[in-house]
């Protein structure tokens, strides 16, 4: 370096230092470290020791990026341009494996992704709290990144605005993206693509076990989608669970040894719990008008980042995987969580990828057969390489149209008790009151219970759709939409599933405590305080038999309704219809 371009420099440091000092941008912590007001992360690094680190670097012409590099287009503009979503954390990508200071990557906090639906508050803190953890995590390890926040002034609230002004401020010559896992985030960068004037490119996001149209190739030629033919050739492909190119245990599906009741023969470990501080991010949320709904604290008990996902997942193997399997399809009024990982947040956001969860969990029941059964370990992988892989599949090979599938032409609107949890029926108001406190729910919380009502409602698809993408911490529409609108509510016509997922209280009884102590009695069909699922759901069959009746797997349930006599079937439609017309009250 010219010795008078240095010395400038150097005296561009110290005003920098100076302004650090003062509080413009960073509050100094007590002990001399460097306190990141948009994070609340602390820095390992002293102001006197940046100051010469950076004067060093002027001097001997090198050049890093550190926590406190303020970065503008203006002074220092890399060619490379990167965006990474909210949902892409995956800090082993291959985009991170070495620094490039050509390298820009950019993260946002936009209106465009809190506003798209209404979303659980602890959602948006989530998603938050986990981008500006990432971005630390990026910095620390040397990457240049420029993080937009909810506030920023030069924030338009636009993925398209903010890139292209960021674009049009500096050098770049390239912008990159990881592909999204949304349909309309898809379109929306692969139209402000085509509109740049620059070279753009898209790279995978190097976390599922197959591609978009893996699915699509699979089944080509054949009449129907079938989950169990997908899984096993997933196992096949992958050496999963194999033994000499049959499966371990001489069987592909433990499915009818999933399906136990909790009756409290062994205990329930406590569910790990994060004590992550967001008030800051909820005042954030709360100032700027974000509109959300549900239940939070000042602590996020979710992990946010790929450290605390890692403790939730050792917890899983260690204590809860032994009674997993048996239990998955439980449900406990005095156990949120039963023996189910939760880790459906952290695979969401990429912080896990789906190969390392499976790993662990059969190296573990390798390790520890005497105390982790095959079924237990079976029915955890086959949610995440079957189910999971699958949806995601199904997601790319219907997408757009599968967003306005509506095979029974519901149309009544979502009762008030969806979102406030104020109702008599004590298996709605326990699912329910867990989602708005702690935006979870597992799968058969989520199919049986709020799905299997909505359904028997003749709920409109495209409200149930809303609430499931906007109340629980782990949707993303390509996951959420192929359950709900698939799986739950049959309005594909049959894409996903082989048949509605309805049932009556029976269903219900068998694998819960939710009937005990409710207000309505699960035994009755109609009369006074009969169960509203009883007689809803031959209410369904009934009104939908043009639909359903030549059903292979529904045919038993439909030579059970006309077995009843005229009387009894009247029973049933006449208390069904009563209900209906006085949803709000249940």
């Amino acid at each position: 370096c010219y010795p008078v371009s240095g010395f400038l420099c150097a005296l561009c440091v110290v005003f920098e230092l100076l302004v650090v000092t003062s509080n413009v941008s960073y509050l100094k912590h007590p002990m001399g470290m460097s306190y990141d007001k948009l994070s609340g992360v602390r820095h390992n690094q002293s102001y006197f020791t940046l100051f010469f680190t950076r004067t060093f670097s002027i001097f001997t012409c090198t050049q890093r990026s550190d926590p406190l590099a303020i970065y503008s287009m203006t002074t220092a503009a890399p060619k490379i341009l990167r965006l990474i979503l909210g949902d892409q954390l995956n800090i082993n990508h291959s985009w991170f494996n070495s620094v490039d200071n050509h390298i820009l990557y950019v993260m946002m906090e936009v209106r465009q992704e809190t506003d798209y639906t209404l979303h659980h508050v602890q959602k948006v803190l989530a998603f938050f709290a986990s981008m500006r953890r990432f971005a630390e995590d990026l910095r620390s390890n040397g990457h240049t990144i420029k993080y937009i926040a909810l506030d920023d002034p030069e924030n338009t609230q636009s993925f398209a605005k903010n890139l292209l002004n960021m674009i049009s401020a500096g050098n770049v010559t390239e912008f990159q993206y990881q592909l999204p896992d949304e349909y309309r985030l898809d379109v929306q960068l692969k139209e402000f693509c085509s509109s740049l004037s620059i070279p753009s490119r898209s790279v995978d996001s190097e976390h599922f076990l197959t591609e978009r149209d893996d699915l699509k190739k699979f089944f080509t030629g054949k009449k129907q989608y079938i989950m169990e033919s997908f899984y096993r050739d997933m196992r096949k492909r992958h050496d999963i669970l194999m033994d000499s190119g049959k499966p371990a245990g001489g069987v592909w599906n433990f499915d009818k040894e999933n399906r136990g009741r909790y009756d409290g023969a062994v205990s329930v470990p406590p569910p790990m719990e994060f004590n992550n501080d967001i008030s800051h991010i909820r005042r954030l949320i709360d100032d700027h008008g974000v509109k959300t709904f549900g239940h939070s604290e000042d602590r996020l008990l979710w992990p946010i980042d790929r450290e605390q996902s890692l403790q939730l997942l050792n917890d899983f193997i260690a204590d809860l995987l032994p009674c997993f399997g048996t239990y998955q399809d439980a449900m406990a009024l005095d156990h949120w969580s039963l023996f189910h990982s939760r880790l459906s947040f952290s695979l969401n956001t990429k912080m896990l990828q789906p190969h390392d969860i499976v790993k662990s969990a059969i190296q573990a029941w390798e390790d520890n057969k005497r105390s982790i059964g095959l079924q237990q370990v079976e029915g955890f992988v086959r949610q995440i390489i079957g189910w999971r892989e699958y949806m995601r599949g199904v997601y790319w090979a219907r997408m757009p149209e599968y967003s306005t599938l509506n095979f029974f032409d519901h149309t009544a609107p979502l009762p008030h008790y969806y979102w406030d949890g104020d109702t008599k029926m004590q298996c709605m108001r326990a699912a329910i009151g867990q989602s708005l406190e702690k935006a979870y729910a597992h799968h058969i919380q989520r199919l049986m219970i709020t799905g299997n009502f909505a359904l028997l409602a003749g709920i409109d698809p495209d409200d149930v759709d809303a609430w499931y993408l906007g109340v629980y911490i782990d949707a993303i529409e390509w996951v959420e939409i192929t359950n709900t609108r698939g799986m739950s509510q049959f309005a594909d016509g049959g894409i996903v599933g082989t048949k509605p997922y309805v049932s009556s209280s029976n269903y219900i009884n068998k694998m819960s405590d939710y009937c005990t102590d409710c207000h309505y009695k699960s035994s009755l069909k109609y009369g006074d305080r009969a169960c509203p699922f009883n007689s809803m759901y031959w209410h369904f069959l009934e009104r939908h038999r043009d639909r359903l009746s030549k059903n292979p797997r529904m045919g038993m349930m439909y030579r059970v309704l006309d077995r009843y006599n005229d009387t009894e079937r009247k029973n049933i439609i006449a208390q069904a219809r009563e209900y209906l017309n006085q949803i709000e009250a249940l």
